[in-house]
């Protein structure tokens, strides 16, 4: 059995497969305490697997099902990630921290890591491969990531409910990527929409 916050199906909003349909399943649950963090981790309802599989199968033609949380990789294995596969169809991706191994039969690799972050320095980042690194940007130093190996490369302002400091963090994340052109700019396109 699983704690699973919520499974919806949406676009993705953020990084590489921003706008392509998906369905999410929220695992409740980390192991970092970050300030910025939108899960609701004593919310949740155990679920098995197959009762996981059942709700994903509700949408068909959404070729993505995105393990998120939380941090999924406290929960998952293997033998999860073939099941699901298997069952659905679909491509398995994660959004992990990186602060724990990965089963190694993900599709795709999200690594997002929280160092740096209040609460997020609990544990180290020990992922050093991803497809994508997706960093939440308050200003931090870019040259903390060199040593991880990304296909593709993420800046994403951190979103706060200031207005004039969600800008401020926008703005900076635009000149750091124009300094830094191996980086591509990630905006949060489901807060744009209004969807989930």
């Amino acid at each position: 059995m699983y704690k699973i916050n919520e499974i919806f199906h949406s676009l993705q909003g953020e990084g590489f497969h921003s706008g392509t349909p998906a369905v999410f399943v929220r695992f409740s649950g980390c192991n970092l305490h970050c300030a910025f963090c939108d899960t609701q981790h004593q919310a949740g309802e155990m679920l098995s697997l197959q009762e996981m599989v059942d709700v994903v199968n509700q949408y068909p033609v959404a070729p993505l099902v995105v393990l998120t949380g939380g941090e999924p990789s406290l929960f998952i294995d293997e033998a999860f990630v073939a099941e699901l596969k298997q069952k659905t169809g679909k491509t398995v991706a994660i959004e992990t921290n990186g602060t724990r191994p990965l089963p190694c039969n993900l599709d795709w690799v999200t690594l997002s890591p929280k160092t740096g972050f209040d609460g997020g320095g609990v544990e180290p980042c020990v992922l050093r491969r991803c497809d994508e690194l997706k960093v939440v940007w308050l200003g931090q130093d870019l040259a903390q990531y060199d040593g991880i190996e990304a296909k593709h490369r993420f800046l994403q302002p951190c979103y706060c409910d200031d207005a004039a400091q969600r800008q401020k963090n926008l703005s900076s994340a635009v000149q750091a990527v124009m300094d830094h052109p191996g980086w591509r700019l990630s905006l949060q396109i489901h807060r744009v929409l209004g969807i989930p």
